[in-house]
């Protein structure tokens, strides 16, 4: 799977590794800001789960 999205990159090395840092960077921000709190109140945080 990865080397097909390398593949379907645009450019030579150096913009395929921009690129992929910035659609890496990309799917964080909506994991972090969006999927994240979405699924937060839908899970069970137990301390005792959790650690301290």
């Amino acid at each position: 799977m990865y080397g097909w999205i390398w593949r379907m990159l645009p450019g030579n090395l150096v913009t395929r590794a921009f690129t992929a840092l910035v659609l890496a960077g990309l799917v964080a921000a909506v994991l972090w800001y969006v999927v994240f709190p979405w699924i937060e109140p839908r899970i069970s945080l137990d301390p005792a789960v959790v650690g301290r």
